[in-house]
């Protein structure tokens, strides 16, 4: 295959996926780095891999293999956030996903960003998160509106 071949499998790919077919991509990205092992195949890969396939685990290391590779694009950072949040983990996503912001502005990723949400500060500062003065001040601050 050559590279003209990779560039339109790698179309049709995100094209289903766009649409929601994500067995139909993950076929489309597999010729596609079958015929060129680009870093935004392997993510789109990664993320299909463990989205249809349930590797979690192979999916996350493609794309971080296609981070190191080409560090510029948001998409790859984009990925690996969707895969870490099906994953259960969502403190890495977060984390993942605002060094994709911080490359370039990613409308998918803002959106995501916005449907984890973010929790607010304790109330007193100096206290852990978990103190029961802490959690109850700000659950009462909460149900008044102040917070």
């Amino acid at each position: 295959m050559s590279h003209m071949d990779g560039e339109r499998e790698f179309a049709r790919g995100t094209a289903e996926l766009s649409e929601g077919n994500t067995l139909a991509a993950l076929a489309h990205f597999e010729k596609a780095v079958q015929a060129d092992s680009q870093p935004r195949y392997l993510s789109y890969l990664g993320y299909c891999i463990a989205l249809q396939r349930g590797q979690v685990q192979k999916g996350i290391g493609l794309c971080r293999q296609s981070i190191e590779e080409d560090p510029g694009i948001a998409d790859h950072f984009l990925n690996l956030g969707r895969i870490l949040i099906l994953a259960g983990n969502k403190k890495e996503a977060l984390d993942v996903l605002r060094k994709g912001t911080a490359i370039a502005h990613h409308p998918e990723i803002k959106v995501l960003l916005e449907t984890i949400g973010t929790r607010k500060p304790p109330v007193i500062g100096f206290l852990g998160r978990n103190n029961f003065l802490n959690k109850h001040l700000g659950i009462f601050l909460g149900r008044l509106g102040v917070r």
